[in-house]
């Protein structure tokens, strides 16, 4: 009687570790690692889009992408999409690469850590101006913090979405450099997204009467006006 019992526990028991088991999901159950399965990047709807990892080179829009600094067998490739503008902000030029003079060159160089609201102005007055040419590559040295605010800030004042997507984007796209993403993150949250809309409309340099570009412009006209 007593081996009867033993065995009818040991049968429940049996059954309930078999019910604990089956409910776990497999990998757990069997002790299964998923550090060795390929990580799937899900992209939100809108982001930009790869076409080449080995330049950074994404689709932002029709007409619009982003790349690190190409090299000169880079060209076809772009030439087949069709840019008309290159507009670079590292601080070396880009006719050591592009050397087809049908091409327009533009150079604004920048810094994250000095950028202001009068590089951003010019630098989309730029892009919106090129645009209106033909498609357009932006650019400088790797693809990431520059390129990836001005980025951000194109989508921002342009179609319409919110820092929070924009920055989302730019940390979570995959174009690299996420650790040195600082000062880039500091200008787009503090910037003044209404004011710099308002001065692109009116023409302005800046969104600040005392801005350097602002009082060059006062004083040209006041001595033209002398």
């Amino acid at each position: 009687m007593k081996g009867l019992l033993q065995m009818l526990r040991l049968a429940i028991a049996a059954a309930v570790f078999l019910g604990a088991l089956l409910a776990l999901p497999l990998s757990m159950a069997w002790g299964a690692s998923n550090s060795s399965a390929p990580a799937v990047a899900v992209r939100a709807a809108g982001w930009a889009q790869p076409l080449d990892k080995r330049i950074n080179l994404y689709r932002m829009a029709p007409g619009l992408y982003r790349s690190a600094l190409p090299k000169a067998q880079d060209w076809p490739q772009l030439e087949q999409l069709g840019v008309t503008t290159v507009i670079n902000f590292y601080q070396k030029s880009d006719e050591q690469w592009l050397r087809d003079p049908r091409v327009r060159q533009i150079q604004l160089p920048l810094r994250t850590d000095r950028i202001d609201d009068a590089d951003v102005i010019e630098v989309m007055r730029s892009i919106r101006q090129a645009q209106a040419q033909g498609p357009v590559l932006i650019h400088c040295k790797h693809g990431q913090n520059r390129t990836g605010l001005i980025a951000a800030m194109y989508r921002i004042i342009y179609q319409d979405w919110s820092k929070e997507q924009a920055l989302a984007e730019m940390a979570g796209g995959g174009f690299g450099g996420e650790d040195r993403m600082g000062d880039a993150e500091r200008y787009i949250r503090d910037a003044d997204v209404g004011a710099l809309r308002t001065a692109l409309e009116s023409g302005a340099c800046s969104t600040s009467p005392w801005a350097l570009c602002q009082l060059k412009t006062a004083l040209a006209d006041w001595i033209g006006g002398a």
